[in-house]
């Protein structure tokens, strides 16, 4: 049994690499609060688990998420007293939900997002806070929100239009809140690797994750942190950062040993960070 237990997400370790699955299928995995709680959760406690290198990410059942739970917001629309007052605590709703997010573009390990089917609203939140993206042939992303009378406000507007090139594009979809299929969303970058199964798909994913795994974690965690540190920042800021950054893990015992594997073409073993 996995030491990870959750109401709403069901975890499998297969070695170094975790498999988390958002796990309310009835409900096409739609974001309640006890989701949000459990995602944000998960990912802070796998961030600091020494014993996993990497994480893959996908839904159960029918399809990947129909996004917000509209019939269980956690939001309470009252519209009887002080302005400043609702709008504080609805602003605190609203942090906590792109915590939870955000917890996955903080962990050390990286994320592959595997996606099947639907990807609606909040899914495109999770899946643009992801190191890598794929999805199966009949796979759909949709950033719904407009369609529900709001501006999506817990990372696809921040995120998206920095994982995919074309600006125009980015604000098609935002704004008319109209699908993207899996052949465009390969075309223009969202999604790295397009599979005609979810089980090829999945498998895939983890032998990705493997391969990553077997990796030098120093070098992993430093290239994870430093590609999302340039993408915020100029070119000569992340130069600078890395210079700062390399000149501690330079010193590293990682190095000399990928040498030796490099020349003796054995594998590597690597001690936890």
């Amino acid at each position: 049994m996995s030491k990870y237990q959750y109401e709403n997400i069901k975890v499998d370790i297969y070695d170094k690499v975790a498999h988390v699955q958002l796990n309310r299928p009835k409900k096409l995995n739609a974001f309640n609060p006890g989701l949000i709680d459990d995602v944000g959760n998960v990912f802070r406690a796998m961030s600091d688990d020494k014993d996993l290198s990497v994480i893959v990410v996908s839904g159960s059942g029918r399809m990947f998420t129909a996004g917000l739970d509209l019939g269980n917001t956690g939001i309470t629309l009252l519209t009887e007293g002080d302005p400043a007052r609702l709008a504080y605590n609805k602003r605190a709703h609203i942090k906590h939900f792109q915590d939870a997010f955000t917890a996955i573009e903080k962990c050390e390990k990286p994320v592959i997002a595997a996606v099947h089917n639907g990807c609606y609203g909040a899914g495109v939140d999770l899946i643009t806070a992801c190191d890598i993206r794929y999805c199966t042939k009949d796979a759909l992303f949709c950033v719904k929100e407009v369609d529900v009378g709001l501006a999506a406000d817990v990372g696809t507007l921040q995120r998206l239009p920095k994982v995919m090139g074309n600006q125009s594009l980015v604000r098609e979809l935002c704004l008319s809140a109209r699908n993207l299929y899996a052949p465009e969303a390969f075309q223009h970058g969202l999604v790295s690797r397009v599979f005609d199964k979810h089980e090829e798909m999945i498998a895939e994913a983890l032998k990705m994750g493997a391969l990553i795994a077997s990796k030098s974690p120093v070098a992993v965690l430093g290239t994870k942190h430093n590609l999302i540190y340039s993408r915020d920042h100029t070119v000569s800021e992340g130069l600078d950062y890395i210079l700062t950054w390399n000149s501690a893990m330079l010193t590293t015992e990682d190095i000399p040993k990928s040498f030796e594997a490099f020349v003796t073409k054995e594998k590597p073993v690597f001690s936890k960070l």
